[in-house]
């Protein structure tokens, strides 16, 4: 199969023109978004992104290799095995992700009803996190999330809700302690998040242990708003 010719091979020297032909074509920044909170197995990569395939995902992998997005690293020991990470370069790509999602929100075609990974989920987490309001009580929440898509164990993150910001990372706390721990399906966690309105208590597939306060200030922290009239 021909390769397809780069904007820059048709005198276009536009840095946005060239960020397509590193990041613009099929799977590519969807892979990308599987690799923002965290290294990863290839054969977690082919789980998380749904439909790719281990060929696809292996030219895609080799091609952001060669463009100084991802890189290989090797885990271990007791259990060696490899992973693949971005580089510093590549974590920048989380901003264009966070971007994008905030243009596409107002699409009359976005499918609402369709699921996400873990890590897209929490992505958009990110990518909407407020302060807590001035003087209010610092929480830390730990997040167990379960694709609803696959079979996959699943996932924990642990999030810090302060007044001067809130962060939301993969793996448990350095500490290990937290207020609250909210576990859910990414389905379940997904219709509270993406809504100004629904309450945990009302989603049957979320299970709060610890401080409801704690798991609040979470969904109040980063659930998507309503935009402005």
């Amino acid at each position: 199969m021909a390769s397809r010719r780069t904007y820059g091979s048709y005198n276009d020297g536009c840095a946005a023109a060239h960020a397509l032909d590193l990041i613009g074509d099929r799977w590519t920044l969807i892979v990308v978004r599987e690799l923002l909170l965290g290294p990863k197995r290839f054969v977690d990569l082919e789980r998380d992104v749904l439909g790719i395939g281990p060929s696809v995902l292996t030219q895609k992998l080799g091609a952001l290799e060669r463009a100084g997005v991802v890189r290989r690293e090797t885990f271990g020991p007791p259990v060696r095995a490899g992973l693949y990470a971005l580089t510093e370069w590549g974590y920048e790509l989380e901003a264009v992700n966070a971007a994008l999602s905030a243009w596409a929100v107002s699409s009359p075609g976005l499918p609402w009803n369709a699921d996400m990974s873990p890590d897209a989920l929490v992505l958009a987490m990110r990518a909407h996190a407020r302060p807590l309001p001035t003087r209010s009580q610092d929480w830390v929440v730990e997040l167990v999330l379960t694709d609803s898509r696959t079979a996959a164990d699943p996932v924990t993150y642990h999030a810090k809700l302060t007044s001067a910001g809130t962060t939301v990372l993969r793996g448990r706390g350095p500490d290990g302690r937290a207020h609250s721990k909210v576990s859910a399906t990414t389905r379940g966690w997904k219709h509270v998040i993406m809504s100004a309105t629904a309450a945990i208590g009302d989603e049957p597939n979320i299970a709060v242990a610890g401080s409801s306060v704690a798991a609040q200030a979470l969904l109040d922290a980063t659930r998507l708003q309503p935009t402005s009239a």
